[in-house]
């Protein structure tokens, strides 16, 4: 395998976690970024996200020399072969993709380019990017591929390292070779494309993944009104090889840094070109009523059947966006929070990887608490929003003691049933008959 000299621009999930794994397959990277304290940690292998086997990948590259960490990317690119650019493109106005950073950093690094180099989009971008980009550079030398991460937070190492396939799209083929020949050591069919049907895929994926879950959140409400069960409904759709099981656990709606930026991005291409996407608008509706409808039921349990919960005191359990992760953007359990709030309930947090002293980075209507049992004293109902899996070995004898009203409302179907019921819980889990409290023995 030949080895290359990589830069990586931007050291956030996408760009740590490539420069990382790249830096593992044997190539010699160079990530920069603009913060200075951040560079000088990373230099020291203190990873400060949280991302399972990511600190050790690090550390690794660092002892093995193989990967450095620069403050800027004029730094970086110089005698670098290939050039990343995993930079953030958050949410415009317009709902479509802000390029500004890209942008910026395609002018700082145009003429510092090594000739016959390529400068890599791994950012999520819109399809048009790489001929924007190409436009950009001005430099016919320089080749520009798309190379779209499916990187899941919480197993981003596995997703880079073990992926279901690597996508790169270019327009010039010797371009695309030369990214290919990166992933020499990845177990993984490479699909070779135009640079937009690469730019497409990445946004063809995730809506098509936010359309499922969307889909058995509103299989999950029917199965509640008919009293089926939505674990076995799920479970025989997810036998069908047309369907697949991925995909189709319900809970509080989804989020996070990629689907609601990518739906919203993709609509905003689909309109601005005059094409009508009705359904990956249905799918963005559809989760952004599962924050009312998990509050209504929330409200009903708590014994108001007029939605308001003012002065109620609501005790929630996960805060980010998914377990495994410490990333609160877009996060369900934020959405949901609001929503609770709005209706005037009191609220306390629990989250593993939110502890109190991060309190700036959330609403000041919630009171964030860094025992678990302390977000049920008290409460009318205790709401598991994220699924950390420690939450399954919680006190519930204690939680059922501290609760006002012993009402559990599991969003995620993530808790035992009968533990919480010999505990002296009902149980109410998210498309599902509830489990009412065991009787108390006489």
């Amino acid at each position: 395998m030949h080895r290359h000299t990589i830069a990586v621009i931007g050291t956030g999930y996408v760009g740590l976690t490539a420069g990382a794994c790249l830096a593992s397959l044997g190539h010699r990277v160079v990530c920069a970024d603009l913060d200075p304290v951040k560079v000088a940690e990373l230099g020291r292998g203190d990873v400060r996200i949280l991302e399972e086997g990511l600190p050790e990948l690090v550390q690794a590259g660092l002892d093995a020399g193989r990967l450095r960490f620069v403050v800027g990317a004029a730094d970086a690119v110089r005698g670098a072969r290939t050039v990343f650019i995993c930079v953030g493109t958050p949410t415009g106005p317009d709902g479509r993709a802000d390029l500004t950073a890209v942008d910026a950093v395609v002018e700082e690094i145009r003429t510092l380019l090594e000739p016959d180099s390529v400068l890599v989009t791994k950012s999520t971008v819109p399809v048009g990017t790489a001929a924007r980009v190409t436009a950009a550079l001005g430099r016919p030398d320089v080749g520009v591929v798309s190379n779209p991460e499916f990187l899941r937070e919480g197993t981003s190492v596995s997703d880079f390292l073990q992926p279901d396939r690597v996508v790169i799209g270019s327009d010039s083929p010797w371009a695309a070779a030369q990214v290919a020949e990166l992933y020499a050591g990845v177990d993984a069919p490479v699909v070779i494309a135009d640079a937009a049907s690469a730019e497409v895929v990445k946004y063809a994926a995730n809506c098509f993944l936010a359309v499922k879950l969307s889909y058995v959140n509103t299989l999950a409400e029917l199965c509640e009104e008919v009293g089926a069960d939505i674990g076995r409904v799920t479970t025989a759709l997810g036998q069908d090889h047309r369907i697949g099981s991925a995909f189709l656990r319900p809970g509080p709606g989804w989020g996070g840094s990629c689907l609601p930026k990518d739906t919203r991005a993709l609509l905003g291409t689909a309109d601005a070109l005059g094409v009508d996407f009705p359904l990956v608008r249905a799918a963005i509706g559809t989760n952004a009523h599962q924050r009312t409808r998990i509050a209504d039921r929330i409200a009903r349990l708590c014994g108001d059947a007029d939605g308001s919960l003012a002065g109620v005191r609501i005790g929630l359990l996960g805060l980010t966006f998914k377990a495994g992760t410490d990333d609160l953007r877009d996060s369900p359990a934020l959405a949901l929070a609001a929503e609770l709030a709005r209706r005037g309930a009191e609220l306390t947090a629990h989250d593993p990887a939110v502890p109190a002293t991060r309190h700036t980075e959330l609403p000041a209507d919630i009171n964030v608490v860094d025992d678990p049992h302390q977000a049920a004293k008290g409460a009318s109902a205790l709401v598991l929003c994220t699924e950390w899996p420690h939450y399954r070995g919680l006190d519930w004898a204690r939680i059922a003691a501290d609760l006002h009203h012993p009402v559990v409302v599991d969003t995620r179907n993530h808790l035992d049933p009968a533990a919480l019921s010999a505990a002296g819980l009902a149980w109410h889990g998210t498309g599902t008959s509830p489990v009412e409290p065991a009787p108390t023995a006489v």
